[in-house]
């Protein structure tokens, strides 16, 4: 989030002024509204689009689902998930972004509970959904490039002798797919992260009339490829944690088989 609001050097250059100028807990800046995010955002995609996969097996019978239809679940799962888990995510990133501020301008929230209430009091109900529509579409990007990409390296990985089902499949499937939803998502987080964390000037003008004026204004400004600024920092941070999530959801569906669930 530093690298993409302008934050010179790379991640570990960051880190350590970070940490030179507001110690070393500051690296966890927001982790409160981060564990709520997980526990809303990341549990209804990811259950949402088990439902519909199963669905879509049930549909497809013994054959397997093809990836267009993987995708549009991916999407769809992907984008409600998101919604839910909005009034979180802007909790996190203002969060984590007060301190790039001026000392004046800061809303120095206390936790996300404070941050909640606060948007709430001060914007509205519908403040805590400021730059919903970036974080649905980083959020559609991300899960169809994690579960589509997911279910059809398995597919593939089965047809060149990794048996569907085994470890190695399925850690191996988690990894490709850690690449394929940090690429596939990224640009969008950008423009998130830029929507989220603006605020008005002295005549009450936000830099942005939007997401879509965002984009426009990056890639006419700065070039397509500032929408990758920090990917090697943001791949760190998604692709470990994408590989672990379907690898623990793997373990998870095979252990309620073997329970009868």
């Amino acid at each position: 989030m530093r690298i993409q609001l302008g934050a010179t050097g790379g991640p570990f250059t960051v880190a350590s002024d970070i940490i030179a100028k507001d110690g070393f807990g500051a690296l966890y800046k927001g982790l409160s509204a981060g564990l709520l995010r997980q526990a809303t955002y990341t549990t209804a995609r990811l259950g949402l689009f088990n439902g519909f996969n199963d669905q879509l097996k049930s549909m497809n019978g013994s054959n397997p689902v093809p990836l267009w239809q993987n995708a549009g679940a991916g999407l769809a799962a992907g984008g409600l998930g998101a919604v839910v888990g909005t009034p979180a995510d802007l909790a996190l990133i203002r969060m984590q972004a007060d301190s790039t501020l001026p000392v004046a301008e800061r809303r120095n929230y206390t936790g996300v509970g404070n941050a909640i209430t606060r948007i709430t009091r001060e914007e509205g109900f519908m403040g805590l959904f400021a730059g919903c529509a970036p974080t649905v579409v980083r959020a559609m990007a991300l899960n169809m490039g994690m579960l589509a990409s997911n279910e059809f390296a398995k597919e593939s990985l089965d047809g060149l002798g990794l048996k569907k089902g085994t470890k190695t499949n399925v850690c191996t499937a988690a990894f490709i797919s850690g690449f394929f939803a940090s690429a596939f998502s990224l640009p969008f987080d950008f423009v998130k992260t830029r929507i989220q964390k603006m605020k008005p000037d002295a005549n009450g003008n936000l830099p942005y009339k939007g997401p879509v004026d965002c984009a426009l204004q990056t890639l006419t400004k700065e070039g397509p490829l500032k929408f990758y600024t920090g990917f090697p920092t943001y791949y760190i941070r998604i692709a470990p944690h994408v590989t672990l999530t379907l690898i623990f959801m793997d373990a998870i569906t095979q252990m309620q088989k073997k329970m009868g669930l």
